[in-house]
């Protein structure tokens, strides 16, 4: 079982990776500890679940709030969790974060780990120490920066996703190519089939190469004050069109991409032929690249991004395939190339 850290100044992550569910009980004693998860996965995995303590909530975003908190700290009191226990979310990334921001918070913080079940939070959402809810309808308001003690990633889960979940891990293993690794980006390019199909040397690189890059960035900016900034690729439109179009996530990112892939070739930074590249290979994988409806609500949502002053916003764009960076741009010049797009 191979294992790769992610350190930075609250605390050292362990990544397990093609790990087994039964080693769970190595990480945690099933006494003293709360699984959260996904009532999906809870129904498909009972077996696997029964020697925890569980709470399940149902799947989807409208669960991540402060209202579903409330519940879990209900029980949490219930079942007289102290500074010993341990919560463990087992699920995709809603659960995670919402795990996540329960241990960070219950007590002033218990100890947590993940057990992530999506392609997307195996090379994301369960690795990087953002635990949060949202708030009136805005994604992560309300939330806290702090490590998982550990990551378990077992890849047979994988096997039980529907294609369109899975390719919201495509998305943003694509995203980290983009970002940090142009070898990751060809790689995906040149083995799509195999990574559709979960050959597992294929997803098993991919899922690796992924983390890699976000652990990077994270190590040297746990708190997103400058390079962790570059993990938002494309997330900025992603989340207003998330919002607005209820998209699955990878699809938003994946518009936000084109957006950003757009806008970084208007100014030079990215040739025609790169440009194409991000888009023929968002396609193949059945990821959009242009929405339809309302302009207007999508860009009033980016006018609520955090990342956003004055007529400013802090944006990733791209240098080339495998680098960016991170400038502020006028909120005008990207709805000009969003409406260009869609």
């Amino acid at each position: 079982m191979k294992s790769i850290n992610c350190i930075t100044n609250t605390g050292n992550s362990k990544i397990f990776l093609d790990a087994g569910f039964d080693e769970l009980k190595r990480l945690c004693d099933p006494e003293t500890t709360v699984v959260i998860v996904d009532r999906t996965v809870h129904d498909l995995y009972r077996e696997k679940l029964l020697p925890y303590r569980c709470f399940a909530i149902d799947p989807g975003e409208e669960c991540k709030t402060l209202r579903t908190i409330d519940a879990i700290y209900e029980r949490c009191l219930e079942w007289e969790l102290d500074r010993s226990s341990t919560v463990v979310g087992v699920g995709g990334g809603m659960v995670c974060d919402i795990a996540g921001f329960v241990a960070s918070t219950y007590l002033r913080g218990i100890r947590f780990g993940f057990v992530p079940t999506t392609l997307l939070a195996m090379v994301d959402a369960g690795v990087g120490g953002k635990n949060g809810v949202n708030y009136k309808g805005y994604k992560n308001l309300v939330g806290t920066f702090n490590q998982p003690d550990f990551v378990l990633c077992d890849y047979t889960f994988l096997r039980t996703l529907p294609y369109d979940e899975l390719k919201n891990g495509i998305a943003e293993a694509i995203k980290s190519g983009l970002i940090g690794d142009k070898a990751l980006f060809d790689y995906i390019e040149s083995n799509g089939k195999k990574i559709t199909l979960l050959d597992n040397d294929a997803i098993r690189k991919v899922i690796l190469d992924s983390l890699n890059v976000k652990i990077d960035f994270v190590s040297r900016d746990e708190k997103e004050k400058g390079e962790r900034r570059k993990l938002n690729f494309g997330h900025t439109i992603g989340h207003a069109i998330e919002k607005s179009r209820k998209l699955h996530h990878g699809e938003a990112v994946s518009i936000g991409m084109a957006v950003a892939a757009r806008l970084s070739g208007k100014r030079g930074a990215l040739t025609e032929n790169e440009t194409g590249r991000i888009e023929r290979l968002l396609s193949n994988f059945q990821l959009p690249i242009t929405c339809e409806g309302e302009r207007k609500e999508i860009m009033e949502a980016v006018l609520k991004d955090k990342k956003r002053e004055g007529e400013d916003i802090n944006f990733v764009l791209l240098d080339g395939i495998g680098n960016s960076r991170v400038e502020k741009v006028k909120i005008k010049d990207i709805q000009e190339v969003f409406c260009d797009l869609c």
